[in-house]
């Protein structure tokens, strides 16, 4: 491929000769003789400073969003750093997103459980799929890490082009406000986008939530495309309502809900092994059972069902991807060791997951029978984030809650007892009765030991994460594997972790 091909519809502003190009990279640490180096400016850091560095590396074209025109290298200039990779990226990768119909899920809450239902269902009705999101990005059977929700351009290009040399046909992604504000999906064209909802998340990033707002609206309004053929939206959502006007009446728009929406629910049923109830679809109604609990993932099967049909997925296909999706990793995941009470790790990391997650116990408690038992919640605020968030967070969980163990999450940068004290005002206007304990490893024992026969603890935060990240870097962590040593401690087994069901 030439510099010039290399370039085709990446607005440049003015170019100098065409070298051939073997490949490209943004990173001068990757560069490899006979490469493009795309530098840009970064959140950290400006590619702009490591032009001299790819150069050593045998960079032979410079493409720069700042680079002043020179004369003894191939170069060009373009307007935006990151559309600009996107563009060269599809280029030398063939456009393989082309070849794929993409399904796109946006919102703050219960985009990883909707992707997982999304692909199953896709996978159910034969069709060869791929996903991108928070826990792992996956071609079919494999299974690849997930360093971002929505990775760079030039890494989503690799990626889709490693779908499509496997027979992928489509693919199910999770697209974050971050990589819709940074234009990493710029170029990239969604056949369905799907809002789950928007609560107050990222505002460290975002600033006001009508920011947030915004960032997540380019996803049904096309980056550098038209907009998707199918807007799949939650009408029971106040951003839904909004996102529902600004769609219309560009494109086809399918609404869900539990109560309401072209997809919506029917004599639900919160049992203690699953879900059930019936989902009204323009076509019919169909019954649903799900070994997912509570209302949130009722919310998740209907957001995917709609999608799924879009793609034109038969029923039957959908309802058995349904009933056979029993976990989802780091999502209302039991940690069980034959104790007489029951543990649960769950991602909720803000004050709507939070208080999405100890509904979702009450009701797990309730469904049992018998004596009520307690929620314990064992949950902290991430450093280096929205601060404003914590209190909120704070008094979440101890509304939901009958304890509260406060611990670390994430502290990054920050001192964790900074951050405890920032959500301790808002668990202290609840009454709840709680304790503080900024080591988590501690904490959770803490929760653990304080568990009698029938109660809940909720361990709520990381989920699938694998790591706690503090001011001396990224520590190996797994709220899983400490939840089963702690049991184990209590003179309990320690199995593998189980799908959420008695």
């Amino acid at each position: 491929m030439t510099f010039l091909e290399l370039l085709y519809g990446a607005e440049y502003l003015a170019q100098q000769d065409d070298p051939p190009i073997a490949g490209l990279d943004y990173d001068s640490r990757r560069v490899k003789p006979g490469w493009c180096f795309v530098a840009m400016k970064g959140e950290s850091t400006d590619g702009n400073r490591y032009i001299d560095a790819a150069l050593q590396a045998g960079a032979v074209a410079i493409v720069s969003d700042s680079f002043p025109p020179r004369n003894d290298i191939p170069w060009a200039q373009v307007q935006h750093g990151r559309r600009a990779l996107a563009r060269l990226s599809a280029n030398f990768y063939g456009h393989p997103a082309e070849k794929l119909a993409i399904s796109g899920i946006t919102g703050t809450n219960g985009k990883t459980t909707t992707s997982f239902l999304l692909q199953a269902m896709l996978r159910a009705a034969a069709r060869k799929s791929a996903l991108v999101g928070t826990i792992e990005y996956r071609v079919e059977d494999e299974r690849l890490p997930a360093p971002h929700t929505t990775p760079e351009a030039l890494e989503l290009q690799q990626f889709f082009a490693r779908a499509v040399g496997a027979g992928c046909a489509e693919a199910v992604m999770e697209v974050s406000s971050h990589a819709l504000e940074q234009q990493r999906v710029f170029g990239v064209p969604f056949e369905v986008a799907v809002f789950t909802n928007l609560t107050r998340d990222h505002l460290d990033y975002h600033g006001t939530m009508e920011e947030y707002f915004s960032s997540k609206a380019i996803l049904f309004q096309g980056s550098g495309t038209e907009p998707p053929r199918v807007a799949v939206i939650n009408r029971e959502d106040e951003y839904g309502q909004r996102l529902i006007k600004l769609c219309r009446p560009r494109q086809d728009v399918v609404t869900y809900g539990i109560d309401s929406g072209d997809f919506h629910a029917k004599n639900l049923l919160l049992e203690a092994r699953g879900t059930r109830f019936d989902l009204v679809a323009p076509d019919g109604e169909y019954p649903v059972w799900t070994p997912l609990l509570g209302r949130v993932n009722v919310f998740n099967v209907i957001a995917a069902s709609a999608a799924a049909m879009a793609r034109n997925v038969e029923a039957g296909a959908l309802l058995d991807a349904v009933r056979s999706l029993a976990r989802v990793p780091g999502r209302f995941e039991r940690v069980d060791a034959g104790q007489p009470f029951t543990v649960i790790v769950d991602y909720a990391h803000t004050d709507d997951a939070l208080r999405n997650l100890t509904a979702v116990a009450r009701d797990f408690l309730a469904q049992r029978g018998g004596t009520a038992g307690r929620v314990i919640t064992v949950f902290g605020c991430g450093g280096d984030r929205d601060r404003s968030k914590r209190p909120l967070m704070g008094e979440a969980a101890g509304r939901g809650s009958d304890f509260v163990v406060l611990t670390s999450d994430n502290p990054r940068s920050e001192d964790p007892l900074v951050i405890i004290n920032d959500a301790l005002a808002g668990l202290q206007r609840t009454g709840t009765r709680y304790t503080l304990e900024a080591d988590r490893h501690k904490a959770i024992a803490l929760a653990i030991d304080e568990a009698r026969p029938g109660d809940i603890v909720l361990i709520a935060g990381k989920g699938h994460e694998k790591v706690q990240v503090t001011r001396s870097g990224a520590a190996p962590f797994d709220d899983i594997e400490e939840a089963r040593c702690a049991l184990q401690v209590a003179g309990y087994g320690a199995p593998e972790a189980q799908p959420a069901t008695p």
